[in-house]
């Protein structure tokens, strides 16, 4: 299963972001205590298509789509060259397919581990130590190219040519996504574990007057480099969202309702971490289940079949689809059936995110 890991500096709220979103209740103060263990845990993606088709459908099973999040131990400047728990660190982000990269502007009692609050200073810290990471292994690699004996490293001058375009661009202090790059060359470097190859969501974690306002320290400047490196940005207020999850059903939603929030913030970190992953969701409906069901964008329909089962999937005859939009417009399975919008597909259809598919198959 793929995995999101919650990284930043100690003390910047990582820890509360990951209970919130895995139901959990680990310590919070562990990583600025010296311990180093990586907390993981399932958190739900919340989907409005699913809770209709739930209203719809009134299930005996109601079973939301997961992602795994791993709360990676704090990092402090100089990880890279292995201090503080910064090998552990390492170790534990390569494990990971996506960062959520928790940055703070709070303010607050709770010291920070660089003495003040500034947004764009932690950012900087983090990206470095991954850069800098990234550069030790890419050097090392082209050591290894130009001191080998050529002739047993298969494609020898397209990974040198693009080991040499890594390192350039990390020289500058840019990620490896910063890169455009072919397909054949995301192929040579994919099993390097490179760090700032890796998708990145930026939260930033503020008080509550500073989400009120929508204003927090180096804001205009975060957002620049969002934009730049094309890292989505949410601004959640970590005590705010505590509040919001102790309470229940009337008193939530009155809440939510006073403070003027559309939907809980740790809500659209959820999702915005699954669609980092790349990850959709289709489903299947019933009297028995309504389910979410995780797989790749761009996966067929055989392949989506596996992921309820692999006897489905080997025993692949037709997949009996209709688009979410078009079953609610209908308002119905009838009257979706009788209006023409279910229509069968066969193995190499290309499931869209929120199509509803019954497969047919044969054991």
């Amino acid at each position: 299963m793929l995995t999101s890991g919650i990284v930043g500096l100690p003390m910047v709220g990582k820890t509360t972001i990951f209970n919130l979103l895995t139901q959990s209740h680990t310590e919070l103060s562990n990583f600025y205590t010296g311990k180093v263990a990586s907390n993981v845990g399932m958190a739900k993606v919340p989907d409005r298509r699913l809770e209709k088709l739930r209203e719809m459908y009134k299930p005996n099973k109601y079973t939301p789509a997961v992602i795994k999040v791993t709360d990676v131990p704090g990092l402090v400047s100089g990880s890279s060259e292995g201090k503080g728990t910064g090998n552990k660190f390492l170790a534990d982000v390569r494990q990971v397919d996506a960062l959520i990269q928790v940055i703070r502007a709070f303010n607050s009692s709770v010291p920070h581990v660089e003495g003040s609050v500034d947004p764009v200073r932690d950012y900087n810290i983090l990206t470095t130590e991954l850069i800098l990471a990234d550069l030790q292994v890419m050097e090392s690699r082209k050591e290894r190219l130009t001191t080998g004996k050529k002739k047993k490293v298969e494609n020898y001058e397209a990974e040198l040519e693009l080991t040499e375009k890594c390192i350039a661009v990390l020289e500058e202090a840019k990620p490896i996504s910063s890169l455009s790059l072919t397909d054949e060359e995301r192929l040579l470097i994919r099993d390097f574990g490179l760090l700032t190859q890796k998708p990145m969501l930026l939260v930033v974690n503020v008080d509550e007057e500073q989400y009120k306002s929508g204003s927090y320290p180096g804001k205009e400047e975060l957002e620049a480099l969002a934009e730049e490196y094309n890292y989505p940005l949410l601004v959640v207020c970590g005590q705010i969202e505590m509040e919001i999850n102790d309470l229940d059903g009337e008193e939530r939603a009155l809440f939510i309702e006073d403070l003027g929030i559309k939907e809980p913030g740790i809500n659209l970190i959820a999702r915005a971490a699954y669609e980092l992953l790349g990850l959709i969701s289709f489903f299947t409906v019933g009297e028995d289940e309504v389910r979410a069901w995780t797989i790749k964008k761009g996966v067929n329909a055989k392949e989506a079949a596996g992921a309820i089962h692999s006897d489905i999937s080997r025993g692949f005859i037709r997949a009996e689809v209709v688009s979410y939009e078009d079953f609610i417009r209908a308002g119905s399975e009838a009257k979706a059936k009788e209006l023409g919008v279910f229509r069968l597909e066969g193995k190499d259809y290309i499931v869209s995110d929120g199509d509803i598919i019954s497969f047919r198959f044969n054991v």
